[in-house]
């Protein structure tokens, strides 16, 4: 897949992990994100600092308006997580560009795959070359929780 979406104007991609707003993206994904409601600051720090972090910002005032992290050995995979866009500039691409700069940012690392979970986004995905899992039975989790 080549076919980039095109960042709406006014709005730019980073993957520079300083522009991070970590307490923007906490507040977001611990009190939006179905995935991550109720997740320590603490615990979101960690897996910023860990991962490879990529925000879009509006260009004049540099405020970061969404956000997506990967956790990768950057030679055979990448795990796609903590994709979030505010809800105030939902419906305008930001999340479908968002993770168009992911993958090409992953493309040249030559991933054997990268995967993601989504309850509600499959068609976002789908659009950008994801597709589910051919053989989920071959696939295992171990939970914690």
């Amino acid at each position: 897949m080549n076919d980039t979406p095109s960042l709406p104007e006014d709005y730019e991609i980073s993957a520079d992990p300083a522009r991070i707003d970590a307490g923007r993206v906490h507040h977001w994904l611990s009190t939006d994100a179905y995935w991550a409601l109720g997740r320590s600051r603490e615990k979101q720090d960690r897996a910023i600092e860990s991962s490879l972090n990529f925000g879009v910002y509006e260009t004049v005032s540099g405020e970061q308006v969404a956000y997506a992290r990967v956790i990768t050995d950057r030679a055979t995979f990448a795990w796609l997580c903590d994709v979030y866009v505010d809800p105030s500039v939902r419906g305008k691409g930001l999340g479908t560009a968002l993770v168009a700069a992911v993958r090409e940012h992953l493309r040249p690392h030559q991933l054997r795959r990268v995967l993601l979970a989504t309850h509600d986004a499959h068609g976002v995905y789908e659009k950008l070359g994801f597709r589910p899992l051919e053989r989920p039975d071959q696939w295992m989790a171990l939970i914690f929780e």
